[in-house]
């Protein structure tokens, strides 16, 4: 790029920045902060421990939002400041570093436009992310494994936490099933178009002819359901078994049955937690995954209902396969449902999925809206 082209990218970066600003609504944001700090500033506002933490959540979210909004403005500023400089002194220096943040702004751009497609209801909970193995073996059970690394690369990425609530070491290799949640602002509305199979192509490490194997492994994504939701799950509904928890999340717990799975009769779901030392907090986990999964089946139960009404159908995208990752004969990470692509099949499984859930996320709200 030259200094022309810096000065043409950072006008079309400004006009983005513009058109955020009211997309984010960062006057309405700000304004409501204050609001939210006078309210903080009240006699006996610590006294409703409840009112008060959801105050205070509530308003670490919109600073949180309004300060994304902040920082590429600055960055905006400061490119802009630069390409000045270096206009004035003829400094090439200036220059370099004003083209730096310009590509650096946009990619902050891509990021703030997608947040503002997570409107939905649950977009901004916590993530529950399960992977199970298909029909394999230790080869898809080694493929499991795979993808809970990139999901953690991708965690640590994007400066998430994660926790382990249940993990099932494979026999040889890889995972049975692992289940973890992923906490952070808008951990569910990124990772909810990763539900569904995805399928491996690969000269297989474990065949001793090394001949090219396919696997496949089904991501779940659930959000993680507050206490304000009420899910109506009878305790007469319930079977609990406790076990002795092992793996990776469960090391510590051995020698005691604090490792708690949950049935719930009338569904027939079953969860498990082992992460916690104490048979108690495992069930509290449980509880919650277990509600989220009710959650979602009554949620899908009621949209098939009313689809049957208006005569329509729709696809099952936790059966449906969404993702190709091939490491031979080519290399080539596949999209089905937008079409994005890349041959940089290391990077992907480095945790670099971001252009992939860019891409799900502008597709899925445009064929929402047609």
């Amino acid at each position: 790029m030259d200094f022309d082209s810096v000065k043409e990218h950072l006008e079309t970066l400004k006009e983005k920045l513009v058109n955020l600003k009211d997309a984010i609504k960062v006057n309405e944001k700000t304004q409501k902060i204050k609001e939210l700090e006078k309210e903080t500033l009240v006699e006996g506002f610590w006294n409703d421990s409840d009112k008060s933490s959801k105050i205070l959540s509530e308003m670490k979210v919109l600073k949180n939002q309004v300060s994304k909004y902040d920082l590429a403005k600055k960055e905006y500023d400061d490119a802009l400041t630069y390409l000045e400089l270096a206009e004035e002194e003829n400094d090439n220096d200036s220059f370099k570093e004003a083209k730096f943040i310009s590509l650096k702004l946009e990619k902050d751009l891509e990021k703030l436009e997608v947040n503002t497609l997570l409107s939905e209801e649950y977009d901004i909970n916590n993530a529950i992310v399960t992977i199970h193995p298909g029909a394999g073996g230790t080869e898809s059970q080694d493929w499991a494994m795979m993808l809970y690394r990139m999901y953690t690369r991708w965690v640590q990425r994007n400066e998430f936490e994660i926790e382990v609530l249940d993990y099932q070491d494979g026999e040889e290799a890889g995972v049975k099933s692992v289940s973890f949640l992923v906490k952070g602002e808008n951990a569910y509305g990124y990772l909810k178009g990763e539900s569904g199979v995805h399928r491996l192509v690969r000269i297989s490490p474990f065949d001793a002819n090394s001949r090219r194997h396919t696997s496949f492994a089904a991501v779940e994504v659930l959000p993680e359901i507050s206490d304000e939701i009420v899910v109506d799950i009878k305790p007469e509904d319930i079977e609990m078994d406790v076990f002795r928890a092992s793996g990776a999340g469960g090391q510590h717990v051995n020698k005691t049955s604090s490792a708690v799975r949950l049935r719930h009769l009338p569904t027939g779901i079953v969860v498990s937690c082992q992460t916690e030392r104490s048979q108690m907090q495992n069930r509290e986990y449980a509880m919650k995954m277990l509600k989220a999964k009710i959650y979602k089946l009554e949620k899908e139960n009621y949209e098939k209902k009313m689809n049957n009404i208006k005569g329509e159908t729709s696809d099952n995208a936790w059966g449906s396969q969404i993702r190709s990752y091939v490491f031979c004969p080519y290399t080539l990470v596949k999209d089905h449902r937008t079409g994005y692509e890349t041959g940089n099949v290391q990077a992907v499984m480095d945790g670099k999925i971001d252009d992939f859930i860019y891409e799900y996320l502008k597709s899925y709200v445009k064929n929402d809206i047609i």
